[in-house]
């Protein structure tokens, strides 16, 4: 009898490397080069007019981690699919580390100092789960994927690296880890039902988990509800955002002319607030552009997980492309005052070395899934499809 991997091949001809870059959706990288343009200016803003210390090294960044995607994107997805498990335990092992070993800043012990670079193992395992979480549903007949045993498996792996990311702690990453791993289960096909008992469940659990939440982590929380009542402490980043929005009206106050940013009254503003400064300097216009950008890189991820003929490459285009979108949404509703401040970047605007590359790094597997969307990985063995 013939290997699985025997016949995958006959079944899917290989692909030379000139007929890959062909296949490249140059559209979605043109985006992504606006974007992460549109980035560089800020951070040149934010330096008031200076490329250091931000905006040099996030070209330099932004350049290696292209690189890192391209050379993801022209990967089968077939070799992705069996590193899955592989990527997972690397990425389990590195949160592990941070516990050992690992740096501590703003008050929480997050990164890895890896001499050429700081990492954040959390950033790592949004794309480790979103990987892992897609080959293991790959192989779940349709039809079984709501029975209790082929659920086990899968929350354990989104439970183990949650519970060490909220040990460090960092509450917004751990509810990101859990809403993308949402989006992947329910793409796989658990009955909504389920969805809405774990929501009440949640809920019911909220007085409980609020007297295990740090004394800065109920801060925010209270900060958010009334960000009036402590204007000079906890509710200065929020209020001086919202001032900083407002200001800025239908088209802004003008590149490097914003007040509330360049007389450093913004904080963060290279970083978690960076979408507040480019609202003030170009306006509520300026803001609905940047959107409008990031919405057709979505409907990329949506169109690409659409087309793909597996479903291992259907549920990782669905799950990075949710990656995504959660980052902007939090991030411009945190700004906003929609949601509670918790410290995520805007994608490819926000200065950050561990974000660019994650994020890149997803980009290419949602590339690497439109390349190789008309590859079959059989569900079940040899005999599949025999």
């Amino acid at each position: 009898m013939s290997s699985l991997n025997d016949i995958t091949l006959r079944r899917n001809p290989e692909l030379s490397l000139g007929q890959k870059l062909l296949q490249v959706n140059w559209g979605l990288v043109l985006l992504i080069g606006i974007i992460a343009c549109a980035g560089f200016a800020m951070l040149y803003s934010a330096a008031n007019g200076d490329l250091n210390p931000w905006a040099t090294r996030q070209m330099a960044r932004f350049a290696a981690a292209f690189v890192l995607m391209i050379g993801c994107a022209l990967i089968d997805i077939r070799i992705w699919f069996r590193l899955a498990y592989p990527i997972y335990g690397l990425a389990l092992v590195l949160l592990v580390a941070v516990e050992l070993f690992g740096t501590t800043g703003m008050g929480a012990q997050r990164w890895i100092d890896l001499k050429v670079m700081v990492l954040q193992p959390s950033e790592v395992m949004k794309v480790a789960m979103v990987l892992v979480l897609a080959r293991h549903f790959h192989g779940v007949p349709i039809e079984e994927i709501g029975r209790l045993r082929h659920l086990i498996v899968p929350l354990v792996l989104i439970g183990a690296p949650t519970a060490l990311v909220l040990k460090q702690p960092d509450l917004g990453t751990a509810l990101m880890l859990i809403m993308v791993s949402g989006a992947v289960f329910f793409a796989a096909g658990v009955r909504a039902w389920k969805f809405i008992l774990a929501g009440v469940l949640t809920g019911a659990a909220v007085p409980v988990v609020w007297n295990f939440l740090h004394e800065y982590q109920k801060n925010r929380v209270l900060t958010f509800l009334n960000p009036e009542s402590d204007p000079l402490g906890t509710g200065y980043h929020i209020l001086q955002s919202k001032i900083a929005l407002g200001s800025g009206g239908m088209f802004g106050k003008g590149f490097l002319q914003g007040s509330q940013s360049h007389l450093n009254f913004l904080p963060e503003r290279q970083t978690d607030f960076i979408f507040t400064m480019l609202a003030e300097e170009f306006g509520m216009a300026g803001g609905l552009v940047l959107l409008s950008l990031y919405v057709l890189v979505l409907i990329y991820g949506l169109a690409i997980a659409l087309r793909a003929s597996n479903q291992f490459g259907r549920l990782l285009a669905i799950g990075v492309t949710t990656n995504l979108f959660l980052y902007v949404f939090i991030n411009i509703a945190m700004v906003m005052g929609l949601v509670p401040v918790v410290g995520v970047p805007l994608p490819l605007i926000s200065y950050g070395g561990t974000s660019m590359l994650t994020m890149m790094l997803g980009l290419g597997l949602l590339m690497s899934v439109s390349i190789h969307r008309d590859v079959r990985i059989p569900r079940r063995g040899p005999r599949e499809d025999d």
